[in-house]
């Protein structure tokens, strides 16, 4: 009598779905016993979730810590390039994605980052943005409102929106604009010219030293002095130091309602559904105006609300390209070793293979961020990438060096089974969830096998095609989808 592999029920295997970058047999063994919202609350205290191998891989990439001013001085002596730090900030997310234990705060240090979001490569932030990235992670569990002060005045901020060369006499809207339109209330709130004008002039005297230290400063001497107001915020704005000011107009902007809702309905729209309802966008942003801009306190409110757990939300996201990577290779159980310098290395090759179907870490070229909805990323081309990208993973051929693989009899179930229930438990040690009807035809249709066959150890799935079976798994809506 067949004992089947236990597997998290189905609000369980979505709550960790939403809230991962995918399900591995080490995050499975997390899970509590109180469940997935017991691994939930645990996650959002992330620093007493033990991560020191994910911690371990910044070493691997010595151009993410070394000091600004010390890598402009590598690239005027050409030691190093541009392209060359982006691509290892892009590497060291995806691996960390992969493998960090503290999985709420990767995905949420992703959200964040894709509305705060400054991209990468960049010809004016490229020094100061593994640092960026660093402070959205740092702030990814806190307070909106504390996060949205330490992104705006961060030096890769002040630089790639121009902020550093926004003087009262010759201003540049760039930053105070985006702080509106991206970063906070949105264009609902119908803000005028006018409060973009006075936006940008409560910014100035927040600067940079540019092809220097790449420090943040603040001089006076460039500050707009003069009344500014910007919707429900007005300051006499008298003094020279305006940096109070600053102040007191970021946190308004925070803890703007309309703000909230905004707030509130991208976390919906990544957590729940493409087209949230207005009773969850309301609910959540009512927690967090309630909360101070809590995000555990909004994050809360938002898995507790019954639009969450509808059965026409699980399994509604498609993945995007890096989120169906990182997911792929969290199945997979295949591990990034230390780089040894081959180009063959999974530490090199994730970038690529990420970017084969169709998304660059930080790529996407407009201060907007990357688009969150199926559309977008349901295209014949991404599907074809992701299923050749399954297919190369599960035979464990590319990458070749710097990665181990887990072993295919991880995922073989004793022998003999009937065909339907060999595919079950495939799926449940795989997939951590069960195998339907539909996904049976399709593992027989691609195995060459027939549903009613008995497999033994001398069956062809066992045999010759057990990897087209793993990726005929791999490439069904039960994976790329969460």
């Amino acid at each position: 009598m067949r004992t089947a592999t236990l597997i998290p029920d189905a609000f369980d295997r979505h709550l960790v779905s939403r809230f991962s970058f995918g399900w591995s047999a080490d995050l499975a063994e997390r899970i509590p016993s109180g469940g997935a919202r017991a691994w939930f609350e645990s996650q959002l205290v992330a620093e007493g979730v033990a991560d020191d191998y994910a911690a371990s891989m910044i070493q691997w990439f010595p151009s993410q810590t070394t000091a600004p001013r010390e890598l402009w001085r590598q690239f005027q002596a050409d030691q190093v390039n541009v392209q060359s730090v982006a691509d290892d900030l892009g590497r060291w997310t995806i691996l960390r994605q992969i493998h960090s234990a503290r999985q709420v705060k990767e995905v949420m240090s992703d959200f964040w980052s894709n509305l705060l979001y400054v991209p990468s490569p960049n010809d004016k932030s490229w020094p100061v943005r593994a640092n960026y990235d660093r402070t959205i992670r740092r702030n990814a569990l806190g307070s909106f409102d504390t996060l949205l002060a330490e992104a705006v005045l961060h030096p890769a901020l002040l630089c790639y929106l121009d902020n550093w060369d926004s003087t009262a006499l010759r201003p540049n809207e760039n930053l105070g604009r985006e702080l509106l339109e991206l970063f906070t209330v949105g264009r609902s709130a119908a803000y005028s010219e006018q409060d973009v004008w006075n936006s940008a002039m409560i910014l100035t005297g927040w600067t940079v030293s540019m092809r220097d230290t790449w420090l943040r400063k603040y001089l006076s001497s460039t500050h707009y002095v003069g009344q500014v107001q910007v919707m429900g915020f007005s300051s006499a704005n008298r003094l020279a130091d305006g940096r109070p000011i600053v102040d007191g107009y970021l946190r308004y902007l925070a803890h703007h309602p309309t703000t909230a809702r905004r707030i509130a309905r991208r976390l919906a729209v990544r957590f729940v559904d493409d087209n949230p309802t207005a009773a969850l966008v309301d609910s959540v942003a009512a927690a967090y105006l309630a909360s101070g801009t809590d995000i555990k306190a909004t994050l809360r409110a938002l898995v507790d609300h019954p639009d969450f757990a509808q059965p026409s939300s699980i399994g509604a996201k498609v993945r995007t390209p890096i989120e169906d990577y990182a997911a792929t290779t969290r199945a997979l159980g295949v591990r990034a070793l230390a780089p040894t310098g081959s180009r063959e290395d999974m530490s090199d090759l994730c970038i690529w293979q990420a970017l084969s179907l169709g998304q660059r870490p930080f790529g996407w070229p407009r201060p907007d961020g990357f688009p969150d909805n199926a559309q977008v990323w349901s295209s014949a081309t991404r599907l074809l990438g992701s299923w050749q990208l399954h297919q190369t993973l599960a035979s464990g051929t590319h990458p070749s060096s710097a990665v181990r693989y887990e072993d295919h009899a991880t995922y073989m179930p004793g022998l003999p089974l009937p065909f339907p229930e060999f595919v079950d438990e495939v799926s449940r040690r795989l997939l951590h969830r069960p195998a339907d009807p539909v996904l049976v035809r399709a593992a027989a249709d691609a195995t060459g096998s027939s549903t009613t066959d008995v497999v033994t150890s001398r069956h062809t799935v066992v045999r010759y095609s057990f990897v087209l079976l793993l990726t005929a798994l791999l490439d069904s809506t039960h994976h790329m989808t969460r």
